[in-house]
Order: structure tokens, then C-alpha cells, then sequence
């Protein structure tokens, strides 16, 4: 079956240690900043609106966000930031995606490299396994912060809205769709009063393997390790 199996070492966190919080408010800032690449202004770039949002809901300050819009415009003269993506295989054999924001791209290349043979894993040549995922628009939004009486009336809602496909995961349930979509679907929730956790445009898997215990630990442990590495935005794999 299709699945999405997305690594997040800050969400659901209640206590971050301060070198935690600042390592995801790097992140973050990296985000807006390649975001504002394509216009300051979030009103007229979505992709920018999401990172701000997602920023302010991690209590980022707000002078933060300002300074990663205006280093993103070129207003700074600071590095030049580009996306990158790995793809790779880790223990078990799961296939691995994962995204990057760097201002060198063959240090975070030999970093990556380092992470992956030191904990099981292998990098592989653009392409390998990036068939093996669809990029979808995924929203998140709790049941129980709505006045919803059942679970299918916000599926109904959801689909409504523009939802390609829903998936529950005990109350949290995940709304897919296109990636053109997604500021629509976004928008068609809010009016519904369904305000999303989370907005993102990830990497799902078209199937996902299962793994016994001993190798989704070292699963676990890779993209833990993966998540240390300083220019490592996003872990998605095929696991279970």
C-alpha cells in the first residue's frame, strides 16, 4: 500500500533543548530564505507563507523570520542557498529521500555520504529510487480540535475542500493532494473552519515495506543521524 513516512525530530516535541531549538530555527530560516527567492511578499508566494507559518508556529521570532526573508531577496549579500536532494537506501533495504538547503553542495554531498556508510546505508545516483514516490501537498489536521461529531464528517468536509486522498493516523488525520493544489485545498479548509497543524509539500511513497525490529532500529538511528547533519531539511522513506 502507499504510504507516507516522513521523520519529524521537532513536531510533538514539548521540551527542545536550546541547541535542539536553535538547530530547527536554522532550518526554518533556511526554508524562508530559499522561499522569498521567489517574491518577499507571502501574500503572493505560497510556497514563502507555508515556511512562515511553520516558522511562527515553532514561536520563532519574529525578527528571525525578517532577516531569512530579506538574506532570501538578496538584501543581505550573505551565501547563496540552493535545494538539494540525496536519495539513497538504508537498512533493510528501505529506499530514502532527502532534502537539503546549503550553501555548498559537495560539503553537504561528503557529509550525507558520512552519515549513510557510517549507519547502514549507501547513496545512490539521481533517480534510483525517486520513482519509488509520488510528491504530494500534505495537510495535517487534528479531530479533536474540531466540532466535528464523527470522523467521517471531516473526512466529508476534507474531501470537499479538494482532498486527493485522506489518511488517519488515530486522531490526526493527513489530507493529500496535488501539489498545484494545495494553497486551494488550504484555503477551501479554512473556510470550512478547519485550520491545518501542519502544510508541506512532501515526498509519499507509492508502497511501503515493513521491517522486523532490529532493522527499523537502525532505521531509527540513521535518520536520527541524518537529522544532526546541518543542512538536512527533510527525511522520507518507504518504511512502514
Amino acid at each position: 500500500m502507499s504510504g507516507h513516512s516522513h521523520f519529524k525530530s521537532i513536531k510533538g516535541q514539548k521540551a527542545l533543548t536550546d541547541s535542539k531549538r536553535s538547530q530547527a530555527f536554522s532550518r526554518m530560516a533556511r526554508e524562508i530564505a530559499v522561499a522569498a527567492k521567489e517574491g518577499g511578499d507571502p501574500e503572493f508566494n505560497f510556497k514563502l507563507r507555508i515556511a512562515i507559518e511553520k516558522a511562527r508556529s515553532e514561536n520563532m521570532p519574529t525578527e528571525n523570520i525578517e532577516r531569512a526573508i530579506k538574506k532570501g531577496e538578496g538584501g543581505l549579500g550573505e551565501e547563496k542557498l540552493e535545494e538539494v536532494l540525496f536519495e539513497a537506501y538504508g537498512p533493510g533495504g528501505i529506499a530514502i529521500m532527502i532534502e537539503g538547503i546549503t550553501d555548498n553542495k559537495k560539503r553537504t554531498l561528503n557529509e550525507i555520504k558520512r552519515v549513510l556508510q557510517g549507519n547502514g546505508g549507501k547513496l545512490v545516483g539521481e533517480g534510483a529510487i525517486k520513482w519509488m514516490f509520488k510528491r504530494k501537498g500534505v495537510i495535517t489536521t487534528n479531530f479533536q480540535f474540531f466540532n466535528f461529531q464523527t470522523k467521517e464528517k471531516l473526512e466529508l468536509a476534507a474531501i470537499e475542500a479538494g482532498a486527493e486522498d485522506i489518511y488517519w493516523h488515530n486522531d490526526l488525520l493527513d489530507i493529500w493532494t496535488n501539489p498545484e493544489e494545495l494553497g486551494r485545498v488550504k484555503k477551501n479548509l479554512e473556510e470550512k473552519g478547519i485550520k491545518p497543524d501542519s502544510v508541506s509539500l512532501d515526498w509519499v511513497a507509492k508502497e511501503t515495506v515493513g521491517l522486523e525490529k532490529k532493522e527499523k532500529d537502525a532505521c531509527q538511528k540513521l535518520f536520527e543521524a541524518l537529522d544532526e547533519a546541518d543542512s538536512v531539511q527533510e527525511i522520507y522513506s518507504n518504511l512502514n
